[in-house]
């Protein structure tokens, strides 16, 4: 019996070092544990205060998105050959997998959905005014498949594209 008292006794002499040994080592060295890291304490020091005009309060994506197809104007020439240059090199990374390569709606991906993605040289795609196609472009087409894309490509590049897109002419 004694000696599973003293075995009990020496177990908790040595849990207790190890505690004390811990927490003086927590205390007096540069490299702290958990406690020290700066995920534990994200906020010791004062925040950063931003600028004023760092965070738009008007404007951006909600005025195209509340306006009318008809009513957005393109902020720059849509007939610029550099714009429909870099219109062209923004299609090729995200929208020929779906409308192809020869603008049909047979591309690789777009044979999978039904009905098919739109013919960008019908006339129907080339006769719609330049916002309609950058709000398609944008948000989406409801009741089709398109996606939205103002998350993935920057305005002025859906611009571009939708210059690329005019660009091409009706198929004859």
């Amino acid at each position: 019996m004694r000696k599973i008292l003293g075995f009990f006794i020496v177990v908790a002499v040595v849990i207790l070092a190890v505690y004390h040994a811990l927490i003086y080592y927590d205390n007096n060295f540069r490299y702290g544990r958990m406690r020290e890291t700066p995920a534990v304490r994200p906020y010791e020091e004062p925040l950063l205060v931003k600028e004023a005009g760092l965070v738009p309060i008007n404007g951006g994506e909600a005025i195209f998105r509340a306006t009318a197809g008809t009513d957005i104007q393109s902020p720059f020439d849509l007939t610029q050959p550099a714009a429909i240059d870099r219109g062209k090199a923004v299609y090729l990374i995200y929208c020929a997998q779906c409308h192809g390569h020869n603008y049909d709606g047979k591309g690789t991906v777009g044979q999978s959905f039904a009905p098919l993605p739109t013919d960008l040289r019908s006339a129907k795609v080339q006769d719609s005014p330049a916002g309609v196609l950058f709000k398609n472009v944008s948000y989406g087409i409801p009741d089709g498949r398109q996606p939205p894309l103002h998350a993935t490509i920057t305005v002025d590049d859906r611009w571009r594209v939708v210059a690329y897109v005019k660009s091409l002419g009706t198929r004859e």
